[in-house]
């Protein structure tokens, strides 16, 4: 029997909704139908200092030792820091070496959280934005997804805030339409935008003036057009993106209505519990929602 029979990996982890989901992670495994012995998480962040005291948090958290799920407190799961930045190719690769080299067996899910908001919009905003929450999650994803097992799961962490309501007619159809077709057809729609906002016209171009808003609807694009490729694959691995739904963090400026906690439940349940084999679905809420 190996040392860890799950294996799991989430991004952004050392604060907010990445933080919460790792514990809940950890709340739920034991309950869940993937529980067959010991679960390691990597709980990932940029910083090393960051993600070290994010672990020690949890180590120590309340909740966590009084249901016993630690492996320090007799339970099942571990966590474990591991550097990971997104929005740097080199750092994606090195992270996927480490996991290849380290499980040669196989992850079993992964959830990425990991993106930034950034105030104001400009050409500026809307580059540094995109590199994030568009490129740097949707290298993740690609570089993670093989790495999975059968029957795995891959959760990415999107927004309402990329719901199509906001887009002329052209571009919403654009998008519905790159989201069955495959992932270029998604970037093609991110480069339009830069090169939109690049000009100063991306309201006349389709879009609204909300980097952040664009970079989630690719998200949401890009992980529905790789769960098709994926799910034509036949490895049985479900690919979903979710709103955890306005939630108090610091990316919110601790406005929102729901705790870390309560944002966490739908990630955690596309990653733990039985979703009746849905992939390329839209999640908030616990429910598949419209596009």
């Amino acid at each position: 029997m190996p040392a860890q029979s799950r294996v799991a990996a989430v991004t952004g982890a050392n604060k907010g909704i990445g933080l919460a989901i790792v514990r809940n992670l950890a709340l739920q495994y034991p309950k869940s139908p993937f529980n067959n012995g010991p679960l390691l998480i990597y709980l990932t962040a940029r910083s090393a200092e960051k993600g070290a005291e994010a672990v020690r948090s949890l180590t120590s958290d309340p909740q966590l030792k009084e249901a016993k799920v630690l492996a320090q407190d007799g339970g099942l799961t571990t966590i474990k820091f591991q550097e990971l930045d997104i929005s740097q190719t080199t750092s994606i690769q090195q992270f996927s070496e480490f996991l290849r080299t380290e499980h040669p067996q196989g992850l079993d899910f992964v959830i990425n959280n990991a993106g930034i908001a950034m105030q104001g919009f400009d050409s500026n905003v809307v580059k540094t934005t995109l590199q994030t929450n568009y490129y740097g999650t949707l290298e993740a994803t690609q570089d993670l997804l093989p790495l999975l097992r059968d029957n795995g799961r891959l959760v990415n962490v999107s927004s309402m805030a990329g719901k199509l309501n906001k887009y002329s007619d052209d571009i919403r159809s654009a998008f519905l339409q790159a989201a069955k077709t495959d992932v270029p057809a998604c970037t093609a729609l991110m480069e339009r935008f830069s090169q939109a906002a690049a000009d100063g016209k991306e309201k006349e171009a389709g879009f609204p003036s909300a980097a952040y808003a664009v970079s989630k609807a690719g998200e949401t694009a890009f992980t529905k057009a790789i769960a098709v490729k994926e799910a034509r694959r036949g490895r049985g691995v479900l690919v979903n993106a979710c709103c955890p739904g306005y939630v108090k963090t610091d990316m919110t400026k601790g406005g929102g209505a729901k705790t870390p906690d309560q944002g966490a439940q739908t990630p955690v349940m596309l990653a733990l519990h039985d979703i009746g084999g849905k992939t390329g679905g839209f999640w908030q809420s616990e429910k598949e929602i419209d596009w």
